[in-house]
C-alpha cells in the first residue's frame, strides 16, 4: 500500500457492530446516538488530519493495515460473541494495527470481574456477590449475605442491560437467567431513583504526553416506574457541572487501572453518605455522549493525534 504523503487524512477505523453501521436495514432503535457520536467525532477528528470510517467489526474483508488506528467504540454487540470479539482484536494488534484502547485492556474491562481488582485497589464500589452458576438457591442466598431485599443481577460479560434483572426477596427468579452464565449479584442501590447515575468522561493522551483529561460529566435518569438509564428503556440524559470532589473520585477510580487507555467513561451512583460509588467502567465500546458535551470530540481527537505523532 503506498505511504499516504503529509496532506492525506491519516484513516482512523471506528469499529461497529453491524446494527448500529449507517445505513443498515437492521439498525438498532438507539443507533442515532452513534450517528451523533460519529458525527461529533468526525468533526474534531478532521481538524487534526484524521478520518474518522465506520467499519463493521466482523467483516473479514477490511485490511487493519491501512488505518493509522483502530478504535472499538461501538462494537455493542461484543458480549454476544466475546471471543469472536477479542480474537478479532488480536488479528489487529498482530497485524502491527494501533488498537485504541488496546487489547489488554479490552480483555480485562470485557469481564466485570474487572470490578474486584479496582475493589482490591481501594476503588469504593457496591458490594456484589459473584456466582459462576446462578441457580435459584444461590440468588436466594444472595439476599442474606448483602443484607437485602432488593437485587440487581447482571451478567459478568454483558452491555445495555442485556440478561440484567431487578429482583425483590419472595419472588421467582426469571426463568431467562442462564444458569450456565455468571452473573454478579447486587443490593439495588436507591440513589439510582433518587438522584440517577453519574458518568464522567475521560481522554488520556498517554503517560509520555501528558496527565488524563476529563471532559465532561452527565446524569443519566431512568424513566418512571423502571431503573435502567439506557435510552432503549426511557432514559434521559442532561448535563451535569460536576463539582471537583466528584470528578476527582471518577479520576481516582481510572488512576487505579493498571493498564494502558485512550478514552473511558465512569458511570457512578451516590451511596446514602453521600459519596460516588463505582457502578461500571467503560473501556471498550462507551458511548460517548456528545450531545451532552461536544467538546468532548476535541478531547479525544487530541489525545488520538498524541498517540500518532
Amino acid at each position: 500500500m503506498p505511504k499516504p504523503d503529509a496532506h492525506t487524512p491519516k484513516r482512523i477505523a471506528y469499529l461497529c457492530s453491524r446494527d448500529v453501521m449507517p445505513g443498515d436495514p437492521g439498525r438498532r432503535e438507539d443507533a442515532f446516538e452513534q450517528d451523533q457520536q460519529i458525527a461529533c467525532l468526525s468533526e474534531a477528528l478532521a481538524a487534526h488530519g484524521m478520518r474518522i470510517e465506520p467499519v463493521a467489526w466482523d467483516d473479514p474483508s477490511i485490511d487493519d493495515t491501512g488505518f493509522a488506528a483502530i478504535l472499538p467504540l461501538a462494537c455493542w454487540d461484543y458480549d454476544r460473541r466475546a471471543e469472536e470479539f477479542l480474537q478479532r482484536l488480536e488479528r489487529a494488534e498482530a497485524a502491527g494495527a494501533l488498537l485504541l484502547n488496546p487489547l489488554k485492556t479490552v480483555r480485562w474491562n470485557a469481564q466485570k470481574s474487572y470490578l474486584r481488582d479496582l475493589e482490591q485497589a481501594g476503588v469504593t464500589g457496591l458490594p456484589t456477590v459473584w456466582l459462576d452458576r446462578p441457580n435459584p438457591e444461590a440468588i436466594a442466598r444472595a439476599f442474606d449475605t448483602l443484607n437485602s431485599d432488593d437485587l440487581v443481577i447482571k451478567r459478568v460479560i454483558g452491555a445495555g442491560a442485556r440478561g440484567q434483572f431487578r429482583l425483590k426477596r419472595g419472588e421467582s427468579v426469571p426463568s431467562d437467567i442462564d444458569p450456565t452464565r455468571a452473573v454478579m449479584v447486587q443490593a439495588f442501590e436507591p440513589g439510582i431513583i433518587a438522584e440517577g447515575e453519574l458518568s464522567f468522561l475521560f481522554m488520556n493522551p498517554g503517560a509520555s504526553r501528558g496527565r488524563p483529561e476529563f471532559s465532561h460529566a452527565l446524569l443519566k435518569k431512568a424513566a418512571p416506574g423502571d431503573y435502567r438509564i439506557q435510552s432503549l428503556y426511557g432514559g434521559k440524559e442532561t448535563p451535569h457541572a460536576a463539582t471537583p470532589e466528584d470528578a476527582a473520585q471518577a479520576g481516582q477510580a481510572l488512576a487505579s487501572v493498571s493498564h494502558d487507555w485512550l478514552y473511558a467513561r465512569v458511570d457512578m451512583v451516590r451511596g446514602a453518605d453521600g459519596r460516588l460509588r463505582l457502578m461500571e467502567l467503560e473501556m471498550i465500546e462507551p458511548f460517548l455522549y456528545p450531545m451532552q458535551g461536544w467538546a468532548v470530540g476535541e478531547a479525544l481527537a487530541k489525545a488520538l493525534a498524541a498517540r500518532l505523532t
